[in-house]
């Protein structure tokens, strides 16, 4: 399992599937094998925990316990090298979100919807840091909103569901002169 969200594949459909009666009555994703030739993605609940920007909150929640300490020190205008406690946790915010795509970009795998992911977990990030009280939420942060916020965007998120690769999408993505190495590798064989 990776860190990102995994597009499906689809089958290639070469043969007329047999009739049963049933067509098109139920279509529901299930975890069981995908067909030959597909691949399945990540279900609900998977893509529910991998949109959780943990890494970069990691980071977020390091830099918050250093400035609420140093706005425990010097209460409301405390001030870091002259700079202002809360100026210097907005900073601290943005930088979050802006290293959020950057980091999915940086971790992302053949086969991750990493577009996707970084798009989620990017909005996514705001929420987990008000619900984590990040300084720069100081002034209006309330638990109770936090956990509702947090609880229903993390439901919703698990909705987002990247669009499947079919097999020709692959084979144009693995001719793509850019991949270099995959050009290569399909000359050999």
């Amino acid at each position: 399992m990776g860190r990102l969200v995994r597009k499906p594949k689809l089958a290639a459909t070469t043969a007329e599937p047999q009739s049963t009666g049933f067509e098109g009555m139920f279509q529901a994703t299930t975890r069981a094998a995908p067909a030959t030739g597909a691949t399945a993605g990540d279900d609900y609940l998977i893509r529910m925990a991998k949109y959780v920007p943990a890494e970069v909150l990691g980071f977020s929640l390091l830099v918050n316990a250093i400035l609420a300490q140093a706005m425990v020190a010097g209460g409301n205008t405390a001030t870091m090298a002259g700079f202002s406690v809360t100026g210097i946790a907005v900073g601290a915010l943005l930088a979050g979100v802006i290293l959020t795509p950057l980091f999915c970009w940086y971790v992302r795998e053949d086969g991750d919807a990493w577009v996707v992911n970084a798009v989620v977990s990017t909005v996514a990030f705001p929420f987990w840091s008000y619900l984590m009280g990040a300084v720069a939420f100081a002034k209006f942060h309330d638990g109770n909103l936090a956990v509702i916020l947090i609880l229903t965007f993390t439901a919703v998120s698990g909705l987002v569901a990247p669009i499947p690769d079919t097999p020709q999408q692959a084979e144009q993505k693995s001719a793509n002169p850019k991949d270099g190495p995959r050009l290569v590798e399909n000359l050999k064989a």
